[in-house]
């Protein structure tokens, strides 16, 4: 009855432990939710008004399809200021969502036969953004103690005649990794070899720690083939508003809007006029989120490599850590998967996690620590005295 591209795509496991931790909740159980990848900072006032403003001024019918023209010039500036990236209008798409940017580059690049590239631990979303056009997913290894940067032989060898596509995520869910500029140069040198497009997922540029983060698009000398995704959501605390935009290409960017067009008419319009105020008023609250943002990376990191058995290595952006936790996991065990552990914890300690397998990592758990300083540290007691009961 359904169609076959129905059948490649698998539920978000994010979102589905997202959906276990509200029924939970709804019963009484005080839940620790450490699941969810949204910041949990309210959007800064600024914004909040802006969007308030578009409605009382009447912003609130259709746009045009690939989004206002002043909100695109609101990108472009965004851009040259933040990561010192030209672009004309004309090679920006406002989209629903960084999600929905991604899909729609998919979408209009890669067909059944192509091959796309992508690093594991991926993104949830990402195999199901290249399955559903009938391309395959290839996955590439990565190193957990390099800030889970490619390992180059493998990378080398996965690529083919039938390389489509590359797909960067840094800083990336689920492992936080950060990748060096090193790293970043030599798998664009092997994607202009290969002729492939480079998808460059950048919605955590704002959130590392350690280094300054240097957009994909300024360390490759020819552009033409990478598109930057960015997104007002993790920046600004808009997950809710569903803002995101591609720059690149501007061939691409036009299919892209055709594409969008049919789909969603317009990205929302309230929404809109509220982003542009994000991307060009005050942003000393992101400033402020990430310091908070830091203080709990290195808390929760430094609770977990305490704990007997588990590996946490720091990561260097988003709002992640991606622990180790197979020393408790074996036909010695009654913890045999990431999954039973993640079950575990939702359903004897309601400390919601996200399963490493629905990243491609079975060793592993995510934990977003976009929680209060009070909510981690009861969420790293529970999990550690969970560890004690099952050694």
């Amino acid at each position: 009855m359904l169609s076959d591209r129905i059948g490649r795509i698998t539920p978000s496991a994010t979102l589905a432990m997202t959906a276990k931790a509200a029924k939970l909740r709804a019963t009484g159980i005080d839940v620790i939710n450490l699941s969810v990848g949204e910041p949990d900072f309210a959007t800064p006032e600024n914004i909040r008004i802006a969007g308030k403003l578009a409605i009382d001024n009447g912003h609130t019918r259709y746009t045009p399809g690939g989004g206002t023209m002043d909100l695109k010039k609101a990108v472009t500036k965004k851009l040259l200021r933040d990561n010192n990236l030209k672009y004309d209008t004309s090679e920006i798409l406002i989209s629903c969502g960084g999600k929905h940017s991604l899909y729609n580059a998919c979408q209009t690049l890669f067909q059944t036969g192509d091959e796309v590239i992508i690093f594991s631990p991926y993104w949830v979303s990402f195999p199901d953004f290249v399955s559903v056009t009938g391309a395959t997913p290839v996955f590439v290894n990565t190193d957990p103690s390099q800030q889970y940067e490619p390992v180059m032989d493998d990378l080398r060898t996965k690529i083919t005649s039938r390389t489509k596509g590359i797909i960067i995520n840094s800083p990336s869910n689920p492992t936080g990794g950060v990748w060096g500029d090193e790293t970043v140069l030599t798998v664009l040198e092997l994607a202009e070899e290969a002729n492939a497009w480079v998808f460059s997922d950048e919605c955590y540029e704002q959130l590392t720690y350690d280094r300054t983060y240097i957009s994909t698009a300024m360390l490759g000398e020819n552009t033409e083939r990478i598109l930057t995704f960015q997104s007002c959501s993790k920046t600004y605390a808009m997950t809710g508003w569903r803002i995101g935009y591609t720059a690149g290409n501007k061939q691409v960017i036009k299919a892209m809007g055709k594409l969008q067009g049919q789909s969603t008419s317009c990205p929302n319009s309230i929404a809109q006029m509220a982003a542009i105020e994000a991307l060009t008023g005050d942003q000393s609250e992101v400033s402020q989120m990430r310091n908070v943002f830091k203080k709990r990376r290195d808390y929760i990191v430094g609770r977990l490599n305490n704990m007997v058995g588990v590996n946490c290595d720091t990561p260097g952006g988003a709002f992640y850590v991606f622990p180790d936790f197979s020393s408790y996991m074996g036909i010695d065990y009654k913890i045999k998967s990431s999954n039973d552990l993640s079950m575990y914890l939702l359903e004897q300690k309601a400390v919601v996690t996200v399963a490493g397998i629905a990243f491609g990592s079975d060793s592993n758990v995510r934990f977003s620590y976009a929680a209060s300083e009070d909510d981690l540290k009861r969420a790293m007691d529970l999990v550690e005295e969970s560890l004690t009961e099952l050694k």
